[in-house]
C-alpha cells in the first residue's frame, strides 16, 4: 500500500502507489510560494504579482502528473475569525496583515485550481487544518489512503497507517516512522507536544523556556501531557517552575493545538469529486498573468499587450559527424555562412581544467551539427582525431569577420585557448543578449531562455550525463545520447539569438550596451581568467592557525558570558542564551515572530553587550577561514600554480561583475585578518602588483548626474568633498573640520545616495535620530541640485518602471509601484543608486576594455589579473612599472567625460595589500 512507508523519504528516491484521496493545505502552500525569492519576483509587464499563483498551481500540476489516479481535493482558510479566537482573544494575534501583493493573487488563485478540475473547499468558522483533519479521517474509516500536501507541523498529529503526510516543495513524504524521527514523537503525542512547546507563529503560550528538545525528553519519560503534570513536582530547576507555574494554562493550550476531526462539514467527502481541466478558463487566467509556457502547452498565445506570441517549436534534424568527408562538407558551409552558433563539450565546468570531447555547430535553425572527437567509454565507435578537427577549425575560429554565436561564449573561449585557438568574432552571446534585456531577472541560463522565449524545455545535462556522485563526465557519455544534447544545444542557442536580437536592435541604448561594452568584454575577461594570479599558500597556512587561536579564544570567552557550551552557528541556541537566558532587548523578530538573531540584529545589540560582538567576531573570523586561508591554497590550479577564478557578467542588476571560485569581491577590507589575506596575493619573481582604483567614482557620477553646481565645483577644484561637505554641515571653516566631523559627513555623503534614511544614518553613527536629521537637511540645503535629481528619478522611476545609466544600461523595478510601503520604498532607493552603481560599472568595463587593448600592444610584461569593484590589478614586470602606472592612469581617468574629473589611484608592491 502507498503510505506503509518508513521513516521520512525523497520522492525521487520512492516509487509510490497511487493514494485514493489527496488533500491540499492551499492555505499553507500559498503563503509559502509568496515568499520563495524567485517566485516573488514574478509579475507581469503591467505590475500585477503573479509568484504565489505560479507556485500554487505549479504545484497542483507536479501532483496530479504524479499521482494521475487520485482524487485531488484543495482546502483553504475561509476569511474572517474562526472558534480559535474565540477561545482565546490572542490567536494568531501577532501575525501580519496580509501583504497586499499576495492578497491580489487570491482570486486568481482559486479561479485557477477550479478552472484545473479541482474541487475547493474553504468553510467560515473553521481553519483549513480541522476541514482536512475530518476528511481524512472520514476517508481512512472507510480504507482510504490519503495524502496530505502541507508543511504545517500541526498535521502531524492526524498521520496513521492511511494517512501521511507530502511536502511537495522539499519533496519529503512522512508517515508516522517518519513524523518520530523528525519531532522525536509519535503522532499520537504531537498534540501534547505542541501544547509545551507553543506555537510563536499561530501565538499560542506553551511553557516558558520548554522547547522541542524538553519536551521530546518528558514525553518520551513520561509518555503524554497528563504523565508530565502528575510528575511535574519531580522536575527540578526554572524549567520544572515554570512548569509547574503553568499547569492552569495547559488546557487552552491543547485546545488551541488539537486538530477537529469530527465537524459537520459541507460539502460532503463524497461530494468533492474531480473533475476535467476547463481549458478556455486556464487560457484566460494564464493570457491575464502571462504565463506563455503554460499558454502554449494548452496551444494558445499570451495575447497581451507587449508581449509576442510564442512560435511553434519544430524539432531540429541533427547530424553526427564521423567521418572525415562529412566533417569536410560542414567546414565549406561553415566558411561560407554568414554566421554560425558554436558549442563546445568537455570534461569539466572549469575551463581551465577542462578536456574537450567535442564541439557542435548550427547555421541554420533546426539544423545542426555535433562532432565527437574524445568520448572514449567502452565500445565507442572511431572519431575524427582531435588535433585534426580543431587544425581544420582553428581558422574560421580565429577569423575575426565570421560572426559566431554562443551562449555564455567565454567559457568555450577559455577551453580553446587550452589547445592554442584564440577564439574570435565573437558578436553574439544569448546569455548576454538576455541579460541586457532584463539585469534583475535571475536565470539566463539555456533552459530557462528556452521555456521564455521558444516555449520548449531542452535536454538537461543531467539527463545525459546523472547527477550527483552517480554523475559521469561527458567523455563518457554514449555517443548517440551526447549527439543530441550537443546539436541541440547550438541549435537553442541560434534560435535564442534569433528571438531576442529583433528586441535588443529595437531598444538603442540597451544595444549599445551589447555591442560596446558586455560583448567585447568576453575575451578580456577570458585573458584575465587565463593570466590567474599568484597565490603565497605558506602564508595563508599560518593565517588559517591563527584564525583558529582567535576563534578559540572568543569561544571561550563566549562560553564563560553564555554560562555554559553552546553552538555559535544556531541561531536558536543563541536565540534562547541572548534574549531568554540573557534578557536582552529584542530589536526586530522573524516573520515567524521569534526573537531575530540576524546579522544586522547582532551588530547592533554589540554596540553594548559583550557576547553578540563575540558572536560576531568568530561568525567572522570562521567565515575568513573557510572561504579563504583554508580554501585557497586548494584551489591552485596544478598546471599554472595560480588560482583562476570566474568572472561573472550576468548576474549582478546593476552591471557590476562579480566572481566566484574564488569570490574575490568579498574579500574584506575593513578588518585587520581580512586586509591580511590580500598579503597572500603575490607578484612572480622580477615583477611587482599594480593597483589601480578609481576615487569616490559614486560621489563623482553623483555630481555628474545632478549637476549640482556646489558638488561639481568641489571635484573640479580638486576638494576633500567629505571635508568640504563637514564644513557646510557644522558651520565651521575648511580647515577648522575635525577627523569625527569628516567622518560624519562621509557617512551622510555615501549613506544619501544608498537612499539611508535619518533612522539608519543615526543608527550608523549613533546619534540621535533628530541629529541625523538635522544633518540630512544641511546637506540638502548645501547640494539642492542633488535633492532634485533624486526627486525627479523616482518620479521618472514611477511612470516608466526603469533607470538607466548615463551610457543608457537599463534596470527595471518591478516593485516601484508596490501597494506595500517598504517594498516601494525599497524600491526606490534602488531607483537613486541603481544609475550610480551601473555607471560605476560601465566604466570600469570601458576602462577594461581599453586597457586590455593597450597591453595587446605593449609588447610588455603586463597581465591583468583581477577585477574587484572599482579596481584593476596587474602584475607588471619591474622595469615597466612607471610606464604602465602612467598609461593605464591615462587610459582609465580618460576612458569618459564626465562633468567632473575621473582621479585614478595607484599603488604597487610585491603584494597586493601594499599596492592597495
Amino acid at each position: 500500500m502507498i503510505l506503509l512507508i518508513s521513516s521520512i523519504q525523497l520522492l525521487e528516491n520512492t516509487t509510490m502507489k497511487q493514494p485514493q484521496l489527496i488533500l491540499i493545505d492551499g492555505s499553507s502552500y500559498l503563503y509559502r510560494a509568496f515568499y520563495v525569492p524567485q517566485l516573488k519576483r514574478m509579475q507581469t509587464s503591467s505590475g500585477q504579482p503573479t509568484g504565489a499563483v505560479f507556485g500554487i498551481m505549479n504545484m497542483v500540476k507536479s501532483l496530479m502528473t504524479e499521482y494521475p489516479e487520485s482524487n485531488i481535493v484543495a482546502i483553504f482558510d475561509a476569511k474572517g475569525k474562526n472558534f480559535r479566537h474565540e477561545l482565546y482573544d490572542q490567536y494568531k494575534a501577532n501575525r501580519p496583515s496580509m501583504p497586499d501583493e499576495l492578497r491580489s493573487q487570491i482570486d486568481y488563485v482559486h479561479r485557477g485550481i477550479k478552472a484545473m478540475g479541482l474541487p475547493l473547499v474553504a468553510i467560515p468558522g473553521v481553519e483549513a487544518d480541522d476541514v482536512i483533519g475530518t476528511y481524512a479521517k472520514q476517508a481512512s474509516e472507510t480504507g482510504q489512503t490519503v495524502l496530505v500536501a502541507s508543511g504545517d507541523k500541526d498535521l502531524a498529529q492526524i498521520v496513521n497507517d492511511k494517512v501521511n503526510l507530502i511536502d511537495t516543495m522539499k519533496k519529503v513524504i512522512m508517515d508516522a516512522d517518519g513524523v518520530v524521527e523528525k519531532f522525536g514523537v509519535r503522532p499520537d503525542q504531537i498534540i501534547d507536544y505542541l501544547t509545551l512547546t507553543g506555537d510563536t507563529s499561530d501565538n499560542i503560550p506553551g511553557v516558558p523556556k520548554v522547547g522541542p528538545k524538553t519536551a521530546v525528553k518528558w514525553l518520551a519519560e513520561y509518555k503524554t501531557l497528563d504523565g508530565v503534570v502528575e510528575n511535574a513536582e519531580r522536575i527540578g530547576g526554572k524549567v520544572g517552575e515554570n512548569l509547574r507555574e503553568f499547569i492552569p494554562q495547559l488546557p487552552l493550550s491543547k485546545d488551541l493545538v488539537t486538530i477537529r476531526c469530527e465537524l459537520d462539514v459541507e460539502p460532503a467527502l463524497a461530494d468533492l469529486k474531480q473533475g476535467e481541466a476547463d481549458n478556455d478558463s486556464l487560457i484566460e487566467i494564464y493570457q491575464q498573468l502571462q504565463f506563455k509556457k503554460w499558454l502554449s502547452e494548452l496551444g494558445a498565445e499570451a495575447g497581451v499587450a507587449g508581449s509576442a506570441p510564442l512560435a511553434e517549436f519544430k524539432a531540429g534534424e541533427y547530424t553526427t559527424i564521423l567521418k572525415q568527408a562529412d566533417f569536410e562538407a560542414w567546414l565549406l558551409r561553415l566558411r561560407d555562412s554568414e554566421g554560425f552558433a558554436f558549442d563546445t563539450e568537455t570534461t569539466s565546468v572549469n575551463a581551465q581544467q577542462a578536456e574537450l570531447v567535442g564541439v557542435s555547430f548550427a547555421i541554420e535553425v533546426g539544423e545542426a551539427a555535433y562532432v565527437p572527437v574524445a568520448h572514449q567509454y567502452m565500445g565507442a565507435p572511431e572519431q575524427l582525431d582531435r588535433d585534426w578537427v580543431l587544425a581544420q577549425l582553428k581558422p574560421l575560429l580565429e577569423d575575426p569577420d565570421l560572426p559566431k554565436i554562443g551562449q555564455n561564449l567565454k567559457y568555450d573561449m577559455s577551453v580553446l585557448a587550452n589547445y592554442d585557438i584564440r577564439l574570435k568574432g565573437v558578436v553574439f552571446d544569448t546569455m548576454l543578449e538576455s541579460y541586457v534585456l532584463d539585469s534583475i531577472s535571475s536565470r539566463h541560463d539555456m533552459g530557462t531562455l528556452s521555456e521564455t522565449y521558444l516555449g520548449h524545455t531542452p535536454v538537461p545535462f543531467s539527463a545525459v550525463a546523472g547527477k550527483g556522485k552517480s554523475q559521469i563526465t561527458f567523455d563518457q557519455v554514449e555517443i548517440e545520447t551526447a549527439s543530441h544534447y550537443a546539436a541541440e544545444d547550438a541549435d537553442i542557442t541560434l534560435r535564442l539569438h534569433h528571438a531576442m536580437m529583433p528586441t535588443l536592435t529595437g531598444k538603442p541604448g540597451l544595444h549599445r550596451i551589447f555591442t560596446q561594452f558586455e560583448m567585447p568584454l568576453v575575451s578580456v575577461l577570458s585573458r584575465v581568467e587565463d593570466n590567474g594570479v599568484l597565490i603565497d599558500d605558506n602564508m595563508l597556512l599560518q593565517q588559517s592557525q591563527q584564525l583558529a587561536m582567535s576563534m578559540q579564544t572568543a569561544q571561550a570567552r563566549a562560553y564563560e558570558l553564555a554560562d555554559g557550551e553552546f553552538n555559535l552557528a544556531s541561531p536558536k541556541q543563541i536565540q534562547e542564551i541572548l534574549y531568554d537566558r540573557m534578557g536582552l532587548p529584542v530589536l526586530k523578530k522573524t516573520p515567524k515572530g521569534a526573537p531575530s538573531t540576524a546579522e544586522d540584529v547582532l551588530h547592533e545589540l554589540a554596540i553594548e553587550h559583550e557576547l553578540p560582538r563575540l558572536i560576531l567576531e568568530h561568525r567572522s573570523l570562521g567565515k575568513l577561514k573557510s572561504t579563504y586561508t583554508d580554501k585557497l591554497p586548494t584551489m591552485i590550479n596544478t598546471k599554472t600554480g595560480r588560482v583562476h577564478t570566474s568572472y561573472h557578467q550576468a548576474v549582478t542588476a546593476t552591471g557590476r561583475l562579480s566572481s566566484s571560485d574564488p569570490n574575490l569581491q568579498n574579500i574584506p577590507i575593513r578588518t585587520q585578518e581580512g586586509r591580511r589575506i590580500r598579503e597572500a596575493f603575490i607578484a612572480d619573481a622580477g615583477k611587482q602588483i599594480v593597483a589601480a582604483d578609481y576615487s569616490q567614482i559614486e560621489l563623482r557620477i553623483m555630481a555628474h548626474l545632478s549637476g549640482d553646481k556646489t558638488l561639481v565645483h568641489a571635484f573640479n577644484h580638486g576638494l576633500d568633498i567629505h571635508r568640504a561637505t563637514a564644513a557646510e554641515i557644522f558651520a565651521v571653516e575648511l580647515e577648522d573640520v575635525t577627523d569625527e566631523q569628516r567622518r560624519h559627513s562621509k557617512a551622510v555623503n555615501f549613506g544619501l545616495i544608498y537612499g539611508m534614511s535619518a533612522f539608519g544614518l543615526a543608527k550608523q553613527l549613533n546619534v540621535e535620530r533628530k541629529q541625523a536629521q538635522s544633518y540630512i537637511d544641511q546637506y540638502f540645503a548645501q547640494y539642492p541640485g542633488v535633492k532634485e535629481y533624486m526627486d525627479s528619478t523616482r518620479e521618472f522611476a514611477h511612470e516608466t518602471g526603469f533607470v538607466e545609466t548615463v551610457f543608457g544600461r537599463r534596470l527595471y523595478l518591478p516593485d516601484i509601484n508596490s501597494k506595500n510601503h517598504n517594498v516601494r520604498q525599497y524600491a526606490e532607493r534602488t531607483a537613486i543608486n541603481a544609475p550610480m552603481q551601473g555607471t560605476a560599472a560601465d566604466i570600469i568595463k570601458l576602462a577594461m576594455i581599453e586597457v586590455d587593448q593597450w597591453i595587446a600592444g605593449a609588447d610588455s610584461d603586463i597581465k591583468m589579473v583581477m577585477q574587484v569593484h572599482d579596481e584593476l590589478v596587474f602584475e607588471v614586470a619591474a622595469d615597466v612599472i612607471d610606464a604602465c602606472v602612467d598609461q593605464v592612469r591615462a587610459i582609465m581617468q580618460g576612458v569618459t567625460q564626465l562633468d567632473v574629473p575621473l582621479v585614478v589611484d595607484i599603488g604597487q608592491g610585491k603584494n597586493w595589500a601594499l599596492a592597495h
